[in-house]
């Protein structure tokens, strides 16, 4: 197998969609000699803040020492993204190796993609591994092969029934609870958090940014439940000296340190980690596509943040407030059609001097002429333009600040263009694309 061939067979799971529930990776995950169990992790839920919380930890007990596994999605460019040993992606070789022997193990699987009645009492166990779970258990094989110390565990989507929930973490956390992927976590917060709280595990730790009660009802409950210590943060947790030493932008990141620190403090008698150290990976933390500010040879400043919720909107634009005060940028917006984009494009419409909506790369994508409407009928004074992003870089290249936001999978394909200077083809971020159906929560 080559390494397009790995690719192209990673491309081909996903004609079995996606899927909640965790028998067949536990099982795949057996047939793969459970790496899981030679491992420690701390585990991530939440609906914003996951990706950056993982970064920053991973910041830190890197800086203390640690071999550290990393585990995230979605991938901006590379899949290798997904799968990193002390922030260096997982090489090619490895990946190919890999996908190849958990392949056998998958193969033991009947090629279907829902599961058949099983006898009563008995699990099903022959439903075909989805391209998450496969790559879970994949990711599990590598982090144990290359004995990581510790790993940071990022849900997919959820937690309770996520492919992910198979470890047992020495911390569980859950950055916020906020209304996204309603047709699959449902239409409140509180059922929201039942999915996100499912990650917590009897006598683990968790801690929790969450505010809103509605959700932190939920998550106090499932810790008395489950006999969990409950540690529940606010911004005011990041000492003041430790704020000049954070290079993410916004008050939100301040939040998400706020939550690592916390969990380092937790850990503290398993991983001990000195001042010292904490200052250093706080320092050195880099999470590309969330606030992400380029600046091009000719001076211009890009600004590239994956707001691809209501919640993820508003840090946007209370950042752009916050950093740039005087600026009126041009934007580029392009949002997927699933998400809550109507009252994101309202927020945000105020905020620039000129807009371009595009389209994404995907299936999934809202129209570019429906999000310009949207800007057009809150803010009349805003010139506001439909092309394809390849256009919208090359309509903006002598605007001075520009910011691209929205989906991840837009800011991906941004900057592999920026970085090339053309048009990029799908390549590996069509490997972001699924689908669930939410009756499947119920088991």
């Amino acid at each position: 197998m080559t390494y397009a061939e790995a690719i192209d067979f990673l491309y081909g799971l996903g004609f079995f969609g996606a899927r909640f529930g965790l028998e067949t990776t536990r099982t795949l995950a057996e047939r793969a000699g459970n790496p899981q169990n030679q491992l420690r992790f701390i585990h991530i839920a939440g609906t914003n803040g996951k990706g950056s919380t993982c970064a920053i930890l991973e910041s830190i007990y890197r800086a203390a020492g640690l071999r550290v596994g990393l585990f995230t999605s979605p991938h901006l460019v590379s899949f290798r993204e997904r799968i990193q040993v002390n922030r260096q992606w997982i090489s090619e070789a490895d990946l190919v190796r890999l996908a190849s022997a958990v392949r056998t193990h998958s193969s033991k699987f009947r090629l279907q993609t829902v599961p058949e009645p099983a006898k009563a009492g008995t699990p099903n166990l022959d439903v075909h591994p989805t391209l998450f779970e496969f790559v879970t258990v994949m990711s599990l094989r590598y982090f144990a092969e290359q004995k990581c110390d510790l790993v940071i565990w990022e849900t997919g989507l959820g937690g309770r029934l996520d492919a992910t929930n198979i470890v047992t973490p020495l911390a569980s956390l859950i950055t916020n609870i906020q209304l996204d992927h309603q047709q699959w976590l449902g239409n409140t917060l509180a059922e929201i958090a039942v999915e996100k709280a499912g990650i917590i595990k009897p006598g683990v730790p968790v801690l929790t940014a969450t505010s809103e009660p509605e959700a932190l009802r939920v998550i106090e409950a499932a810790a008395r439940k489950n006999e969990s210590p409950l540690t529940i943060l606010n911004a005011g947790r990041l000492k003041a000296e430790l704020q000049a030493h954070l290079p993410l932008l916004g008050d939100h990141q301040q939040l998400n340190a706020a939550l690592a620190l916390a969990t380092v403090d937790v850990l503290q008698p398993q991983i001990p980690v000195r001042d010292a150290q904490l200052r250093k990976g706080l320092a050195e933390v880099n999470w590309p596509g969330r606030l992400q500010l380029v600046t091009r040879p000719g001076g211009q400043q890009i600004l590239l943040d994956g707001a691809h919720n209501l919640a993820g909107v508003e840090a946007l634009a209370v950042a752009l407030q916050q950093h740039f005060p005087s600026a009126k940028p041009t934007l580029i917006l392009g949002i997927l059609a699933d998400k809550d984009w109507r009252p994101m494009c309202a927020r945000l419409a105020t905020l620039a001097a000129r807009t371009l909506t595009v389209p994404v790369a995907s299936e999934r994508t809202a129209k570019a002429a429906e999000l310009a409407a949207v800007f057009r009928k809150t803010s009349s004074s805003v010139t506001v333009e439909c092309c394809s992003l390849v256009e919208a870089l090359q309509r903006t290249a002598h605007d001075p600040f520009v910011v691209i936001a929205g989906s991840l999978y837009l800011v991906g394909e941004a900057l592999e263009i920026l970085a090339a200077g053309t048009a990029g083809v799908a390549g590996e971020r069509g490997l972001n694309e699924w689908g669930g159906d939410r009756s499947q929560l119920s088991g």
